[in-house]
């Protein structure tokens, strides 16, 4: 019953996310040459969406306390801003600020959630590497588009 409630929150993050859709207004922007194609996304992030409710099932199975379980749902609640910042406000700059805080927060539970679930904070390695990407990108968008 507990993975459930875990896919539940993540779902309804990614449906949060989902709701901000690029559009027009995105594929107008200046990217660099080594953004990924739009049909990526999704795809990438569906297998992270699953990774994230798996990482934080497991902390709870495994007892991971309450430090760790708090930086699970912040990371969660910075990750479904994300795309209302940039997409539905269209705020690059402050959705940088808060994928860079999302980086912080995913790196925070690699190390609080370790002890408990080595294999929570494995799942999270991904997540974090792709993200460090996003970040990367988010970045160079804004600077590209600058008005």
């Amino acid at each position: 019953m507990a993975l459930v409630v875990f896919l539940i929150l993540v779902s309804v993050a990614a449906w949060t996310g989902s709701r901000f859709k690029p559009g027009t207004w995105y594929a107008q922007l200046h990217k660099p040459s080594w953004t990924p194609p739009d049909w990526l996304f999704p795809v990438a992030w569906s297998a992270l969406y699953l990774m994230i409710a798996l990482a934080g099932w497991l902390l709870w199975r495994a007892g991971g306390g309450t430090t760790a379980l708090l930086v699970w749902a912040l990371q969660l609640i910075l990750n479904a801003a994300w795309s209302w910042l940039f997409f539905g406000r269209r705020w690059m700059h402050v959705a940088f600020v808060d994928i860079t805080l999302l980086w912080f927060a995913i790196v925070a539970f690699i190390l609080t959630s370790w002890p408990a679930s080595p294999a929570a904070a494995a799942l999270f390695v991904p997540y974090l590497l792709w993200v460090g990407f996003a970040a990367a990108l988010n970045w160079r968008i804004a600077r590209m588009n600058k008005d």
